[in-house]
């Protein structure tokens, strides 16, 4: 048996288009575990084989969701962690067996993330009885270094430490795109599961921050520039009577106002990134909901 464990956020969008792609790609015996948070509609939750409204972290609800598995599962059946807007676009079933042959967990983990170095929870696999021996968790915990230097942490944190501390080798399974409208949304990983990322939130991403443009320094200077020739035309003495005194002052008032500025540039600059990217998963979704196979325009390189 496989079960499936995921996590629906006050949203029902996902939940036939990813039950209707786990139908399409996994061709053994399988159940859905599902918390659905907000999702009142009593037929939606009929079509999992669990279903509840759970509270907590959604660290808190996967490790809830697995608990239940534990108690209606043998040791050696698969369990599969899926985000709700994630699922399987080629069949899965087999290359899970083959890999569990090898390793004890296999997750996705999210390089293009600034260097996230976790199991993340948008898909992961194994088996009951390994997760259950090692006390599996998915909360925060410990700390990495990202490529921008900077210590994070995340979901999927303990368990990463979990299985260093074990001596666990895991297998990454890593974003196979070959087309990335976007850095971290649209993913495609091991060339069978789709993710499409921030389904139930904007998409707002660290990766996607730090990858934003600084502020041009023709914008900047030019912004200066014009403030300047507008005080001469008005008094031209303004420019050549500056006391010595007067300097630091206007030097610190320059800072301040092209600190403005800056942070002006970046919010104009998130804004549009965000409503793109949004306009882009909205074109996406309507793709997804018609063709099955709208991810090859990501990753068209069968496995």
């Amino acid at each position: 048996m496989l079960n499936i464990v995921t996590v629906h956020w006050r949203s029902p969008k996902w939940i036939g288009p990813q039950l209707s792609y786990l139908e399409r790609n996994v061709d053994v015996p399988y159940r859905v575990f599902a918390s659905l948070n907000g999702i009142d509609d009593r037929a939606l939750w009929d079509r999992f084989h669990f279903a509840a409204d759970l509270e907590g972290t959604h660290a808190e609800k996967l490790n809830a969701l697995a608990a239940v598995v534990l108690e209606q599962s043998d040791p050696d059946d698969r369990l599969v962690f899926l985000d709700g807007d994630a699922f399987p676009v080629r069949p899965i079933a087999g290359w899970i067996d083959d890999v569990l042959g090898s390793y004890p967990l296999a997750a996705v983990r999210r390089d293009e993330n600034l260097g996230d170095i976790q199991p993340h929870p948008c898909f992961t696999f194994t088996t009951g009885g390994f997760w259950a021996d090692l006390g599996g968790d998915w909360r925060e915990g410990g700390t990495w270094t990202l490529a921008t230097g900077e210590e994070t942490t995340d979901v999927g944190g303990t368990l990463l430490h979990q299985l260093a501390d074990n001596g666990h080798r895991w297998l990454p399974v890593l974003r196979t795109n070959v087309h990335n409208p976007e850095p971290l949304c649209f993913g495609v990983y091991g060339h069978r599961v789709y993710h499409h990322g921030a389904g139930f939130r904007p998409p707002v991403t660290r990766v996607g921050a730090a990858e934003a443009t600084p502020l041009p320094a023709s914008t900047a200077w030019g912004t200066s520039l014009e403030g300047l020739v507008r005080r001469a035309a008005r008094q031209p003495s303004s420019i050549t009577t500056v006391r010595p005194a007067d300097v630091p002052r206007i030097g610190r008032a320059a800072q301040v106002s092209l600190g403005k500025q800056t942070r002006r540039w970046h919010e104009r600059q998130r804004l549009r990134r965000l409503a793109a990217t949004e306009r882009r998963q909205d074109a996406v979704f309507e793709e997804l909901t018609r063709d099955p196979s709208f991810f090859t325009a990501f990753d068209d390189v069968a496995p």
